[in-house]
C-alpha cells in the first residue's frame, strides 16, 4: 500500500516518479521533449505526440524497478489552481493515470504541475514539514514567474494561490530568448550559468516592480542593445541573470511586508541557477531544491499522491 506513482507531461519534458512511503524512497525518470535547432519550444499538438511517443519508455524504466504493487496513481491535470488554466500536453499524463487506475483498480489523484514543483522543492530542500503550515514560494520556469501563498489544505494537500507574478515576460522565456540571441542550444539556462560565471563585469540593475510583481521585457531589450554594440556575450549573460535576480529580490521584499516573515521556498527550473540560488539564499535563507527537482518532474506529483493516500503521518516531515 506504500508505493505510489506520479506522473508529469509537462510542455517541456516526460517524468513519472514512485514514491515508497514506507522506507521514504523517491524516484523518478524524465526525458526532455525534443526541440528542433533553433525554436524556443513546442506546439501543443506536437509537445502531445512527443508525450505519447515517450512515455512508455519513462514508465519501462521507472516500473522495472518496482518491488510491490501500487497503492494508489497521480497526475498533473494542469498548470496552476486557477480557474481556467489549462494545457493540452497534460491530457497525455491523465489519460495514463486514468487508465493505470481503470486497469489495477487504484484511486487516481489529479494536482497541478505547479503543486508538483512546490512539493519536490520542499522534498528536496528537506522542508516538508514546511508545507504543513502557510509558507511562500516561488515558481520560477519556462512557462511561469509566479510568487504564491501556499497553505494546507485538506482535499488536495496543499493549494497555491498566486499573489504576484510576471507581468510580460516569464523568467524562462527571457532566458531562453536571450540563450538564443547568443547562439546557445534551447533550454538555455545551464549554458547561460556556465557563461555567466566567466564575466568579470558587475552589474547592479534595478528591478521593475509593479504592486508586487515584476516586468522582464526591458532587459531582454537591453541585452539586445548591448548584444548589437559588441559587448561580450559573458557579460551580457551576468547582466542577465543578474537581472532576474532582482525580480524575485524585490517581490519577496514586498511580499514579506504584505504577508510577514514566513519561510521563502524556491521552485521551478530557473531556481537552479547558480546566481539566484546563492545569492537569494543568503539574503532570505530560503530553501531551494536540488537542481534535479528544480527541473520539471513527477517526484512531487507521486509525493502530493502518497499524502492525499496515507496523510502526513506515513510521510517523512
Amino acid at each position: 500500500m506504500g508505493l505510489f506513482l506520479g506522473i508529469d507531461t509537462s510542455n517541456y519534458t516526460t517524468s513519472a516518479a514512485l514514491y515508497d512511503s514506507d522506507r521514504d524512497c523517491l524516484c523518478g525518470r524524465r526525458q526532455l521533449l525534443p526541440v528542433r535547432e533553433g525554436e524556443l519550444g513546442l506546439r501543443q499538438s506536437d509537445a502531445v505526440f512527443h508525450h505519447v511517443r515517450q512515455l512508455p519508455d519513462v514508465l519501462e524504466q521507472l516500473l522495472a524497478e518496482r518491488q510491490r504493487e501500487l497503492g494508489a496513481v497521480a497526475a498533473s491535470s494542469r498548470p496552476r489552481q486557477a480557474e481556467g488554466s489549462y494545457m493540452p500536453c497534460f491530457l497525455a499524463g491523465v489519460g495514463l493515470a486514468r487508465e493505470f487506475s481503470a486497469l489495477l483498480t487504484l484511486p487516481c489523484h489529479l494536482f497541478s504541475h505547479q503543486q508538483g514543483h512546490v512539493a519536490a522543492a520542499a522534498y528536496g530542500a528537506d522542508r516538508l514539514e514546511w508545507l504543513r503550515k502557510p509558507l511562500l514560494a516561488f515558481h520560477v520556469s519556462g512557462g511561469t514567474t509566479d510568487a504564491l501563498l501556499v497553505e494546507p489544505d485538506g482535499e488536495t494537500v496543499i493549494r497555491c494561490s498566486a499573489v504576484a507574478g510576471s507581468l510580460d515576460l516569464k523568467a524562462g522565456q527571457l532566458v531562453d530568448r536571450v540563450g538564443r540571441m547568443l547562439g546557445l542550444p534551447f533550454p538555455a539556462g545551464p549554458q547561460l550559468d556556465r557563461l555567466a560565471q566567466q564575466a568579470v563585469g558587475s552589474y547592479r540593475p534595478r528591478p521593475s516592480l509593479k504592486e508586487g510583481s515584476c516586468s522582464l521585457s526591458g532587459v531582454e531589450n537591453q541585452c539586445r542593445a548591448w548584444k548589437e554594440k559588441g559587448l561580450p556575450d559573458e557579460e551580457i549573460a551576468l547582466f542577465c541573470l543578474e537581472s532576474l535576480y532582482v525580480a524575485p529580490d524585490g517581490m519577496a521584499g514586498a511580499l514579506r511586508e504584505r504577508f510577514g516573515p514566513l519561510p521563502l521556498l524556491f521552485a521551478g527550473g530557473v531556481m537552479a541557477n547558480t546566481l539566484l540560488r546563492e545569492k537569494l539564499s543568503q539574503k532570505y535563507g530560503g530553501a531551494f531544491a536540488p537542481p534535479e527537482l528544480s527541473a520539471d518532474n513527477a517526484c512531487g506529483i507521486a509525493l502530493l499522491c502518497a499524502v492525499r493516500e496515507e496523510g502526513w503521518l506515513r510521510i517523512r516531515v
